[in-house]
């Protein structure tokens, strides 16, 4: 198999056979399979799935009995992807599907992945500008130079999509896992149109939960095999601030100033045993260390017939 195409949805009956369509012209010729992951919709998508792949052999569907978020369906497509190259992009049209041989293109200049970048961004200012500063708060932060981590239009080779772990809401950061396990990632602007079917899933409560993801992802590239080092650190910190006080402290009581009353000795008090309390979850984060809270996701894929 050459290409595997994820596309994973959730109430997207308006434009799943246009999608179709399009990937039909623009695959043509090479040996491919499309996967559409149905998280849990509730229109007619799941019918609509059904009907394509009775026609199309080359169309496998993968249907979770509820919804379970963009990465549990991410994760299920990469399971299943038989691909040599994995495309990913979302079924709402606003990727354009005629963007993938560019996508590969730049996959065959030796990159690992490849993110698009919408560069020109269809969508309302309530979405466009908070991406943006998620982005480069995102950029700053991971050391990756790209403009558009979630993008859901990116190329991977099989070995990326095969070794990195997907789970909670990790697809905005699927660069940063990939560059984790020592994979090359670039970036191409690519066209995004307007939305024209279904409703957007974006919400507020998306920045504050991808800001508290990009902390756990920074923390895993970092202090996945030694929480000791980070934990530590903090607990030997507030340890010397805290003796420092008391021990500043009990000069003072020796020379007859009276302390039991001085907030600042409750505070000396309560760094020391900050600090104790630091270091033990260090040392215990140090024996659980590479334990993983994965997500499985349940549902029944109706395979290609190729």
């Amino acid at each position: 198999m050459q290409i595997s195409v994820i596309i994973p949805l959730l109430d997207e009956e308006g434009s799943l056979a246009e999608l179709h369509r399009q990937l039909t012209e623009v695959l043509q010729g090479k040996d491919y399979e499309l996967i559409f992951i149905d998280d849990g919709s509730r229109d007619s998508s799941a019918r609509l799935l059904s009907e394509l792949a009775e026609a199309d052999e080359r169309v496998g569907v993968m249907t979770f009995r509820r919804n379970r978020g963009k990465s549990a369906a991410l994760a299920a497509g990469f399971l299943y992807a038989r691909g040599k190259t994995v495309i990913t992009l979302d079924a709402d049209l606003q990727d354009d599907p005629y963007e993938i041989p560019r996508l590969l293109q730049k996959l065959d200049e030796g990159y690992d992945v490849v993110s698009g970048w919408k560069k020109k961004r269809q969508d309302p200012l309530g979405k466009t500008i908070p991406s943006k500063f998620f982005n480069w708060v995102t950029a700053k932060l991971s050391g990756i130079k790209i403009h558009d981590f979630n993008c859901g239009l990116k190329a991977y080779r099989r070995e990326v999509v095969k070794t990195i772990k997907v789970y909670g809401q990790m697809h905005r950061f699927l660069p940063v896992l990939a560059k984790m396990e020592g994979f090359t990632v670039s970036e191409i602007p690519v066209k995004h149109h307007p939305r024209r079917y279904g409703k957007t899933k974006f919400g507020v409560s998306r920045m504050l939960y991808g800001f508290l993801d990009l902390l756990t992802v920074l923390y895993t590239a970092r202090y996945t095999r030694n929480p000791l080092h980070l934990f530590g650190a903090m607990g030997v910190v507030s340890l010397v601030i805290g003796t420092t006080v008391n021990a500043y402290l009990t000069v003072g009581w020796f020379m007859g100033r009276p302390i039991g009353n001085r907030p600042l000795f409750f505070l000396g008090i309560l760094l020391i045993i900050l600090g104790v309390q630091l270091f033990s979850i260090g040392l215990l984060g140090e024996m659980i260390t590479r334990q993983g809270d994965t997500e499985a996701a349940s549902g029944v894929y109706q395979a290609p017939r190729i």
